[in-house]
């Protein structure tokens, strides 16, 4: 009951808000979603703008084009992918997918681009060939090409015996971190595509360089939910349309990647491309833009170093995301908890236990957990398909229900701080319980709670970070988009000062509404 109640809450709430993008069921033959992550230059990255881009984005905006179609452009928490794509939120993985060894997972394009693994080290280091990792500390991507090539069920006995030779092979979220552990010199090398290693490379100058042995090779798909081979082929046909016309080699170009794409090799002998009058003169204009592309130097597209007033302006959609977060969940949570606390105390066994066991489940699983199950739950549980918008509302309500678990618990020992004679003595008095309650115990019982919940609040605001679990893009998340398109650190210590500055001010007013209920001691 309560999550339907904050579902209809948010909902109207969410109207409002900005924040919410159109949902998938308002134009379904008209919104293609693509779900990439956003921190795995070339192929998806925020620019200095803002905006998403990348070779595969590109790619993805022209088929849309050529297909009417809008693009919604999806970020995606990697480790969560498949359920993102199962439960129908995005239509396709489309941003340098590894096809080897996912083969019967999903249903495919054919592939696009040529790809390798290879190994990158501080230009100063010993190891001069893949020989010499032996005992050294490596690092990759988490459920990435680069782990498979090592220790997947594919993995080549020499690269398996290679990996039993490292120290040890660690696991990080993204590039960014991984080369973050090598200048540090926490980890020796560091094991990715070539593609991203190239961009890093270009954007970090002479401080690492690039092993010429390559660790394995694969090649990058689309990747569609099983069965749904009607939009694979209309996606497929387009891109070899694109092919045709020369688009596809004229994207390739800007991003710097002609010598990795393989579309070309795919296209059957046999296919025609389906265009009508506009679409053949766009293709006439993109041929044009393909010939230019082939005079142009081929240097792909270089990140651009932010200062620190620009990645403020960059990182405020974010922050209004974070603040939205904070504010709705306390919103909700605030009165929930105190429902929350009146079940709990009630007198009914039955309505205590139920309280008992719902603040145990939301104390005791981690609040990432609840976020997953809020959001895939309807699907997976009762294959109920929710709107693209939901996403946005299952962050609010997966808080909500969480953080009224806590002060819950908070408000119940409040009240019972209260000593029993202030009852005894309203009741002498002639109050009734609900007078007792709302003018005797309830203002003693918040000045009370004050501090506890001044600790729950501050913690909210560094929880905001959580909704990355459901691809919501909220401040840090945004701010490690940022950090990996720039290559540097940078975007990460602003994100941490508005933290604490936010938990500053929190502080301060909540201290000062302290001061105010101080009335005696």
């Amino acid at each position: 009951m309560a999550m339907l109640v904050l579902l209809l809450a948010v909902s109207l709430l969410g109207s409002g808000t900005g924040i919410v993008c159109n949902t998938k069921a308002e134009n379904d033959d008209k919104t293609f979603i693509v779900g990439f992550d956003a921190s795995f230059p070339p192929y998806g990255y925020q620019d200095d703008s803002g905006e998403y881009v990348g070779f595969d984005l590109d790619l993805a905006q022209e088929v849309c084009d050529r297909n009417g179609w809008t693009l919604v452009k999806q970020p995606i928490d990697w480790d969560s992918k498949d359920m993102e794509l199962n439960s129908g939120s995005i239509d396709c993985i489309w941003n340098g997918f590894t096809m080897n060894g996912r083969e019967s997972d999903y249903t495919w394009s054919v592939p696009y681009v040529d790809n390798s693994q290879v190994v990158i080290v501080k230009a100063d280091s010993d190891i001069q060939k893949l020989s010499d990792m032996s005992g050294k500390v490596v690092a990759v991507q988490a459920d990435s090409s680069a782990l498979a090539a090592f220790t997947g069920e594919d993995a080549t006995k020499e690269n398996q015996a290679l990996c039993k030779s490292f120290a040890d092979l660690q696991q990080v979220g993204d590039y960014n971190s991984a080369f973050m552990n090598l200048e540090s010199g926490m980890v020796d090398a560091i094991c990715m595509d070539i593609g991203v290693a190239k961009y890093q490379l270009e954007s970090r100058g002479a401080a690492f360089r690039m092993l010429e042995e390559s660790v394995s090779s694969e090649q990058y798909g689309i990747g569609f939910k099983r069965g749904n081979e009607e939009l694979r082929d209309v996606v497929q046909n387009t891109l070899f349309a694109m092919v045709q016309d020369g688009t596809f080699d004229a994207v390739a170009k800007e991003w710097g990647l002609t010598d990795c794409v393989c579309l070309a090799d795919h296209v059957p002998d046999d296919f025609v491309a389906q265009t009508g009058d506009k679409k053949e003169q766009k293709a006439e204009g993109k041929k044009e833009t393909a010939v230019s592309a082939e005079n142009a130097e081929n240097t792909g597209k270089s990140p651009v170093k932010s200062g620190f007033f620009s990645i403020v302006k960059q990182l405020g959609e974010g922050m209004l995301a974070t603040l939205a977060i904070f504010f709705l969940t306390l919103l909700f949570s605030l009165p929930l908890g105190l429902l929350l606390t009146f079940v709990r105390m009630s007198r009914f066994r039955v309505l205590q236990w139920i309280a008992r066991i719902y603040i145990s489940i939301m104390r005791g699983t981690p609040l990432m957990l609840q976020l997953l199950v809020v959001f895939f739950g309807p699907y997976y549980l009762f294959h109920v398909n929710l709107p693209y918008s939901y996403r946005f509302y299952a962050v609010i309500i997966g808080f909500s229900l969480n953080y009224a678990a806590y002060f819950a618990e908070i408000f119940r020992g409040g009240i019972q701080s209260v000593p029993v004679g202030q009852r005894e003595a309203a009741s002498v008095l002639g109050y009734s319980r609900v007078q007792t309650f709302t003018k005797i115990i309830f203002p003693q019982m918040v000045k009370r709670v004050m501090p506890p919940v001044t600790n729950e609040v501050i913690t909210l605001v560094k929880d905001t970070s959580l909704a990355f679990a459901l691809a919501y893009t909220e401040m840090f998340t945004l701010a490690k988009q940022i950090a990996a398109a720039q290559t540097s650190i940078l975007p990460l210590f602003i994100a941490g000062l508005f933290y604490y500055i936010f938990n500053f001010v929190v502080a301060f007013v909540m201290e000062g509404i302290e001061k105010k209920l101080d009335y005696y001691r």
